[in-house]
């Protein structure tokens, strides 16, 4: 059986209120009485139940989430489910904050991590911009004692203690694979559309799709990155521009988002052939192009097993509790047309 308060207790010779005062690091105890409780603690190899401590003071998490203002389906599905964890603030005793930042801004989530410190909260998430202005402020957050969780993309040149997200490079090097198969070992030219290379997992995305096809497909020719910065407006104009360049284009890979305006794009091309398209994250508009056959593969990454897992996260660095790292793996699930949930 573990140990108990009641142990430690009979073991030092004290009462239950001077065991409480030495675990709650209280006053009121003498310097040898200490020493006496703290050494049966150590002898009875006692540990300390954080979590159900805080439970039973009924303490509170208040926690904040920074996220991009994007305009695209998967940033407006990330929010709704902050938001619906916000709602559910009650149960988990936690108080939700969501800050808006402009998206593919260092300065605008810099500073606002610094308004964050001021404010002192149980922890951060934040999808992170791989930039030294943003390392920084996480770095002073993690100093002053507040646990940070990386969310969607990763910024492991900083302190954050966790990153709640997929494997972005095995995400990339899928993509590769399945674009790869579908081009059938012929000589193509291959398009990348991503949000910004300002954020490291459109960048990891990226270098693991091409480090696969140097490798297994070196008779396909990739052109140069083209930035849509997430916007289906942008993308939409990066895309049909694309096609009038190159009307031979054999595929096209969509490693970020602005996916509305992929499909506006695919819409509306008069192309000899359609190129082979493999797009990230099941929204309305990929399922649409999945079954309309406009879009071959979608790789997904649950948003919501996101959220939850930088709540899990942050609350059990607030209460020195161990993560469980299977239960924070999130999955990168594949849907074509045909298994489509």
């Amino acid at each position: 059986m573990k140990p108990t308060v009641h142990d430690i207790a009979a073991h030092a010779g004290v009462s239950l209120a001077t065991v409480d005062r030495v675990l709650n690091r209280r006053a009121g105890v003498r310097a040898e009485t200490r020493e006496r409780v703290e050494g049966a603690i150590s002898e009875l190899g006692y540990v300390r139940d954080l979590a159900a401590a805080n439970l039973a003071k009924g303490r509170v998490y208040p926690l904040v989430f920074i996220l991009p203002s994007n305009d695209n389906s998967f940033m407006r599905t990330l929010r709704r489910e902050v938001e619906g964890a916000r709602a559910r603030s009650g149960q988990e005793r936690t108080t939700i904050s969501i800050v808006e930042v402009p998206p593919f801004d260092p300065q605008a989530i810099a500073a606002a991590l610094q308004a964050v410190l001021a404010d002192g909260p149980a922890g951060v998430a934040l999808v992170a911009v791989d930039a030294p202005e943003v390392r920084a402020a996480i770095d002073d957050l993690v100093e002053a004692g507040i646990p940070v969780v990386t969310l969607v993309s990763d910024l492991p040149g900083s302190l954050r203690h966790h990153y709640a997200g997929i494997d972005n490079m095995a995400a990339g090097r899928t993509a590769a694979s399945l674009l790869g198969r579908f081009l059938a070992g012929r000589p193509a030219t291959v398009a990348v559309i991503a949000g910004s290379m300002l954020v490291r997992d459109h960048r990891e995305r990226f270098e693991g799709f091409r480090a696969v096809m140097a490798a297994e497909f070196p008779q396909v020719s990739l052109l140069p990155v083209l930035e849509g910065r997430d916007d289906p407006a942008l993308v939409e104009d990066i895309v049909t521009d694309l096609f009038a360049a190159q009307p031979d284009l054999a595929g096209l890979y969509s490693l970020g988002a602005g996916n509305r305006g992929l499909v506006r794009a695919l819409e509306a091309a008069r192309l000899p052939v359609r190129p082979a398209v493999i797009a990230h994250e099941l929204t309305e508009t990929t399922r649409a192009a999945l079954l309309s056959g406009r879009i071959d593969a979608v790789l997904n990454q649950d948003a919501g097993h996101e959220v939850r897992s930088a709540i899990r996260l942050l609350k059990a660095k607030a209460d020195g509790l161990p993560v469980v790292s299977a239960q924070e793996r999130i999955r990168l699930d594949i849907f074509l047309r045909d298994n489509l949930p």
